[in-house]
């Protein structure tokens, strides 16, 4: 005749509650892994996209010197070829698509975030002019100028250029002075235009390490003032 052991109801629930802690400690690492990779995913994305911006940037630049030659202008092509050669590299490192570029359309981004108005009747009363948007207080290397804001809507990145800093720009001549301010970080930087570029501020590394946030090369939401 055979016995069958058979387990007191305490020891049952001892083993069900044990169980149910294996369980939930699997899910919560699960958790924890998962998130931590959709930090690191976003966060490349951000770089790779900062990195694909700079490269078209200075692709457009090539593109027009090429259409526009003058005495200087295979000076300037090779220097941006060095530029994009850098910026291929990092790319590689990052872990992004070596060669993605992305190109700065201003008036894309200003069409897509300032939608068209319905025409309006003009009032009785022209309303005063609004105050240029002045800068935060607190600048990396800006000083305390501030001037009237241009370039509405448009992202700043760096041009993979060294020395000291200084920007490019498409429509502002060598020697005008642009504050750029990261709102995200509050963090600015007033320079010299000293080259052509294929945005409205192009920064070089000195310039932008001055505004910039830990492994971005994107600078989302800035704000551009003509200084001076």
């Amino acid at each position: 005749m055979s016995r069958r052991r058979t387990l007191s109801t305490k020891k049952k629930i001892a083993l069900l509650v044990s169980a149910a802690t294996v369980a939930g400690g699997g899910a919560f690492a699960l958790a924890a892994t998962s998130n931590a990779a959709s930090v690191q995913t976003a966060q490349t994305s951000v770089a790779c996209q900062g990195l694909a911006t700079a490269l078209g940037n200075n692709q457009k630049f090539i593109a027009d010197q090429k259409a526009h030659p003058d005495s200087q202008s295979a000076a300037r092509i090779a220097n941006r070829d060095a530029v994009i050669a850098q910026i291929k590299v990092q790319q590689q490192a990052s872990g992004c698509a070596v060669g993605e570029s992305a190109q700065d359309s201003q008036t894309g981004q200003q069409n897509a975030q300032q939608p068209a108005q319905p025409a309006q009747s003009a009032p009785a009363q022209a309303a005063p002019a609004a105050p240029a948007q002045s800068a935060p207080a607190n600048n990396a290397g800006g000083g305390a100028a501030t001037g009237q804001q241009v370039c509405n809507g448009s992202t700043v990145t760096l041009s993979g250029e060294g020395g000291a800093p200084a920007a490019s720009s498409n429509q502002f001549p060598a020697g005008t002075k642009l504050k750029v301010t990261n709102l995200d970080n509050n963090k600015s930087t007033t320079v010299q235009v000293t080259s052509v570029s294929g945005s409205c501020a192009l920064l070089n590394n000195a310039a932008f390490e001055q505004v910039r946030e830990p492994g971005k090369f994107l600078i989302r939401r800035a704000l551009i003032q003509k200084v001076g």
